[in-house]
């Protein structure tokens, strides 16, 4: 497993003015990226832009994968809940059994609460 991904905010980030992009060139900019890993580019101190490393994508594609994979079994528990249950309406008798389960009073264990809209 990789190190823990740590996104900073924007303001925290190194900053270059969009003339530096323009003055210095793609290299001048590459160079900082290369110091800081990202950089933003600003135009009348408004960001525009994040330049990454590829370094810096790398671990932020990474990270986000790991996220998808440690939430894909919850989902597939969740699918499969799912499938169950529409399955069980899909059966022969299951217009009869819901007419059978709205006849039966219902039985409340806890006291109602009502909101205001009711």
């Amino acid at each position: 497993m990789s190190q823990p991904l740590k996104l900073d905010e924007i303001d925290n980030l190194p900053h270059k003015p969009a003339s530096d992009v323009k003055k210095l060139g793609w290299r001048g900019v590459m160079r900082a990226v290369g110091r800081e890993g990202k950089v933003v580019v600003t135009n009348y101190k408004t960001p525009e832009a994040v330049i990454l490393s590829v370094h810096e994508y790398d671990a932020i594609r990474r990270a986000l994968q790991e996220v998808n994979a440690a939430q894909e079994p919850a989902l597939e528990l969740l699918r499969k809940r799912f499938d169950e249950r529409l399955a069980s309406l899909q059966t022969a008798d299951a217009d009869q059994r819901l007419r059978d389960l709205m006849k039966r009073p219902a039985r409340l264990e806890e006291q109602v609460k009502a909101g205001d809209s009711y």
